[in-house]
């Protein structure tokens, strides 16, 4: 089974296939596919930053301002 991809990975996988989408000489079928791939890689993402998302609301969900000063 492959290695899970990173969000990083995913994200700049994400932005080759918007570039090669671009292409005028892609055949239907093959901007279909690239689509799809797209796609999959949008929902992953999206799911990735949810999830983090969540994970720092946990964090700072009992946090004041006081939290945050800087003492001299």
């Amino acid at each position: 089974m492959a290695e899970k991809k990173t969000f990083e990975e995913q994200l700049k996988e994400l932005e080759e296939v918007v570039k090669a989408l671009q292409s005028p000489e892609l055949t239907l079928d093959e901007s279909m596919k690239l689509y799809k791939k797209g796609m999959s890689l949008t929902t992953s993402c999206t799911k990735e930053l949810e999830k983090a998302e969540g994970e720092l609301k946990k964090l700072t969900e009992n946090l004041t301002e006081e939290d945050f000063s800087i003492e001299n």
